[in-house]
């Protein structure tokens, strides 16, 4: 397994979308155990939400395309653009 870091930006004025799409987003993170190691939305200087950050535990980069191609942000087009890199936990505890 291997830790990839998603950091996924929102469309410009996209909250509405994001927040019609979040309990099937969140549905879809709960059912995913055992592969988000961390997540949490990223936010705008207004504290409004303004995309999505993962620490996944992943088998490679393909299993986290994957996982990023079958959120429901990102399938709704929440999303306008996505950073996958490979990630090593150096502080802290995952």
């Amino acid at each position: 397994m291997a830790l990839f870091m998603l950091a996924c930006f929102d469309k410009p004025d996209c909250l509405a979308l994001r927040m019609a799409t979040r309990e099937a987003h969140l549905a879809y993170v709960r059912e995913t155990a055992g592969v988000v190691k961390l997540a949490g939305p990223m936010l705008d200087a207004a504290d409004a939400m303004a995309g999505s950050l993962f620490i996944l535990d992943v088998e490679d980069r393909a299993a986290a395309e994957a996982f990023n191609a079958a959120d429901p942000y990102q399938t709704a087009g929440v999303f306008g653009r996505v950073e996958i890199r490979g990630f090593r936990a150096s502080i802290g505890a995952l």
